[in-house]
């Protein structure tokens, strides 16, 4: 997933897509150390798309934060 389709999703979606990331991420820490994984690189590709969804969600936080923080000059 790339960040320009992460940013295109709303707030809500991502952060169901960012549960639905973290139950695979566990599913597949277990099954790796059960028995050898078929697509190895599939435990990178989530972790990094959990980064990704975290940085533009906490970049909405921020930003609505300064939005209200802000005084008109």
């Amino acid at each position: 997933m790339k960040a320009e389709e992460v940013r295109e999703l709303e707030t809500a979606e991502l952060e169901h897509r960012l549960g639905e990331l973290r139950l695979e991420q566990f599913r597949l820490r277990f099954r790796s150390a059960i028995m050898q994984l078929e697509n190895p690189r599939l435990r990178r590709e989530i972790r990094r798309d959990i980064a990704r969804i975290r940085t533009i969600l906490h970049e909405r936080r921020t930003a609505m934060s300064d939005t209200r923080t802000r005084r008109p000059s």
